[in-house]
């Protein structure tokens, strides 16, 4: 029997190679966590309502329980008691009868309309009516927003407020989350320094790992910055052997040039690449592995611009995978407002900012400048501009792919 031909580990597409990511992610073991501590985790198992809501016919109106039976012009009927959210009036209601009743308090047994008291004038112990308006009978039915059993969430969504409200109206005190992906985040190179110190000539501010870090946090893991003792082979291995991290992504030493020590470094550690060049532009030399000890490493370029735009093409679904969550969003379009030239051979990210204009159309402006290393570029953009590979020259108006930034 012939021997699997070898996997090509290098000029993958960006849809082989996030897929590649995709597949070596396996959905981490869920934990249960209260709901007061669930907001923004993702949901590990389905959520169904233990109940009823409302669990009773309630009333949308401030008024007068009735029966619509008794109900004519200048009716007049006696008031036996009063229905409030929490205190419900709990005789049936009887003929000739009415019973105050507030918004979202429960219908009295018996009662099949609540008059608004605009309609009504109450005189003594007795209460009249005024005509009859509009046939609506101001309830709310027992069951109205979900009946006990209802799926309400499924597993794989995050608990944005509106879900984690929904997940509390049905009883739950506590949810099955998936635990936060660990990560643990490493810049490499000798010209670094991190913010706040004394840099020589020679040496720049580190910066790409802590925008890196923020950005997987809010993908939903629990991320950190890892330091090495020195650039060099034995200090690279140091800084990650043992750390108890799902995943291990590199910033910088991710070509192969003298001084790209990552991998090397990381062969000590019994690295087994999945691929080690993807077809894009920035970001080319991006690689992905697993060690020996079956934790998960995305090498991404020193370049800031690189490492953010790589971040978002594979780190994103990596965490996301990690959590259980589904498939990635549709894909966005807006319209060009500018012109641009055809494109090279490599996939194309360009930084770019949105304009959504008075008929509600979305516009989108690359900038001109694409240089991978400045960052004042990324901090004004809002979205990634995507060209396939030598895509033809697209004028104004055209429609293209984007990736919307996370922006406040």
């Amino acid at each position: 029997m012939s021997a699997d031909p070898p996997r090509k580990l290098k000029g993958l597409s960006v849809e082989e190679a996030r897929g590649r990511v995709i597949a070596a992610a396996t959905a981490l073991k869920p934990e249960s966590v209260s709901i007061e501590a669930a907001a923004g985790r993702v949901l590990a198992r389905d959520v169904a309502a233990t109940r009823d809501q409302p669990p009773f016919t309630a009333s949308a109106m401030d008024g007068w329980a009735v029966r619509s039976a008794d109900v004519a012009a200048e009716t007049t009927l006696a008031i036996v008691g009063e229905s409030a959210a929490g205190h419900g009036y709990l005789q049936s209601l009887k003929a000739g009868e009415a019973v105050r009743i507030f918004t979202g308090a429960p219908v009295p047994e018996g009662s099949d309309l609540v008059v608004m008291q605009e309609n009504a004038v109450r005189e003594g112990d007795r209460v009249r009516l005024g005509p009859a308006g509009p046939p609506k009978d101001n309830l709310r039915p027992r069951g109205g927003d979900f009946a006990a059993g209802d799926l309400l969430l499924e597993a794989g969504v995050r608990l944005d407020p509106w879900r984690l409200s929904l997940a509390a109206s049905a009883g739950h005190g506590s949810l099955s989350v998936a635990r936060k992906p660990r990560v643990a985040v490493l810049a490499t190179g000798e010209e670094l320094v991190s913010p706040g110190g004394d840099p020589k000539p020679d040496q720049i501010f580190e910066s790409g790992s802590l925008g890196l870090i923020e950005m997987l946090r809010g993908w939903g893991a629990d991320a950190w910055r890892l330091e090495a003792a020195g650039d060099n082979i034995e200090a690279i291995a140091g800084a990650v052997r043992g750390v108890e991290a799902d995943v291990l992504i590199t910033v910088g030493g991710a070509s192969v040039g003298d001084h790209d020590l990552v991998k090397p470094a990381f062969a000590q550690l019994g690295l087994e690449l999945d691929f080690e060049t993807v077809n894009v532009r920035p970001g080319k030399p991006t690689w992905f592995g697993r060690l020996g000890d079956g934790r998960l490493v995305l090498g991404l370029p020193g370049n800031p611009a690189s490492a953010f735009v790589c971040a978002e093409l594979f780190g994103k679904p990596l965490v996301l995978a990690l959590q259980g969550m589904g498939p990635l969003p549709s894909p966005a379009f807006a319209r060009l407002a500018e012109p641009l030239p055809a494109n090279g051979p490599r996939e194309h990210y360009m930084r770019a900012a949105l304009e959504a204009r008075e008929d509600g159309a979305l516009w989108v402006t690359p900038y001109p400048d694409q240089d991978s290393s400045l960052v004042t570029v990324f901090a004004r953009a809002d979205a990634l501009v995507r060209r396939l590979p030598s895509a033809v020259a697209a004028a104004v108006g055209e429609v293209v792919g984007i990736v919307r930034l996370a922006r406040d």
